[in-house]
């Protein structure tokens, strides 16, 4: 059985990450995770977003690099070429046509309402360069809605913060079938990860590469001990005999995250309740967690690296794949719209 057989009677997930850089463990708490779960129970395409990076242009070797990044971590922690689609956005073209058809029917308030545009408007906005967003960055959410509506994806896993392009993506569809008479387009279903946003190691709200406050999956186990050492706890907790909070901290966030043995947690955060614990032995801890976590995508990216022409065809073959769906999907967009002009 090929690859593009395999799964062609399953419901179809696409989901996807903007390449800015290497991902960390909020990505994978936040949607990875779930996306090992479901690989083999759907047709998945898994989506570099090259066109969504409109706000590196002064950068383009990092996005390029960052591709190639995003797909060996991809490989490194388990998603599997021969079981799923890994899919570069700017080699499927007909992603940039279907974004300008939906978007004849999305009214312009809607981007502007989007919470997570409006973030990441004014991060960029706050950035030292003082410099402002390119004209693309405003359309990236919906660019994002023609990604998931391509394959026509019945369900769409990632991080919370990406939950309202899921429901844009539902409101364009039904306009969509609405105006075409036609049920072209399955209105999709969002998945949040079983931690919808991993706090950062310095206790912001978020995880971040441009924060300085990540944990990456590539990182070594001295990386992960230094950081972990670096991590933010109770700020009130000033001497380890103080009794501690364990609620909203960073550090048993991580330990309920990473750490499987429930009982070394329950009898720490009792500990650290009780000021008999200090915060070194508990990110001794953690740390050890985390690493024997990272363990196994560690081997598997040794040997990744080892043969890039692995990444390099996981990829190609990803891409030709969804581009043949997706010429299908704009047939069927051109038929519904009466725009076939030379179809008799």
């Amino acid at each position: 059985m090929t690859k593009d057989s395999q799964h062609s009677d399953n419901e179809r997930i696409l989901t996807g990450v903007r390449p800015t850089g290497p991902l960390h463990l909020g990505h994978y708490v936040g949607a990875l995770e779930n996306w090992l779960d479901l690989q083999p129970k759907y047709d998945c395409f898994f989506l570099i977003a090259d066109y969504q990076v409109s706000d590196h242009a002064d950068d383009f070797d990092r996005v390029r690099k960052s591709v190639f990044e995003v797909a060996l971590d991809w490989l490194s922690i388990g998603l599997d070429p021969e079981q799923s689609h890994f899919v570069i956005e700017s080699a499927v073209p007909e992603h940039a046509e279907l974004t300008t058809w939906l978007s004849w029917w999305t009214p312009l308030g809607m981007l502007q309402r989007n919470p997570t545009l409006k973030a990441e408007l004014t991060e960029i906005e706050n950035q030292s360069t003082k410099r402002s967003a390119p004209l693309a960055f405003f359309n990236y959410p919906m660019m994002q809605v023609a990604n998931i509506l391509m394959p026509k994806a019945n369900l769409v896993p990632t991080g919370e913060d990406q939950q309202p392009h899921i429901e844009m993506s539902r409101e364009i569809a039904r306009k969509f079938n609405n105006v075409s008479g036609r049920e072209l387009f399955p209105e999709p279903q969002g998945l949040i990860g079983r931690v919808g946003r991993l706090v950062g190691i310095d206790g912001q709200a978020k995880m971040s590469k441009s924060l300085n406050n990540a944990i990456f999956l590539g990182d070594s186990q001295e990386d992960v001990l230094k950081k972990v050492r670096k991590m933010y706890t109770d700020p009130n907790r000033i001497h380890a005999t103080d009794p501690g909070r364990v609620e909203g901290n960073p550090v048993f966030i991580y330990h309920d995250a990473f750490n499987p043995n429930t009982d070394e947690v329950d009898d720490l955060k009792a500990r650290y309740r009780a000021g008999t614990v200090g915060d070194v032995e508990v990110k001794m801890l953690l740390a050890d967690a985390i690493n024997r976590f990272l363990e196994p995508s560690r081997e598997r990216r040794q040997e990744y690296e080892s043969k890039p022409n692995l990444v390099r065809e996981a990829l190609e073959s990803g891409s030709n794949h969804a581009r043949r769906i997706a010429q299908e999907t704009m047939e069927d967009v051109r038929d519904a719209l009466e725009i076939n002009y030379f179809k008799d």
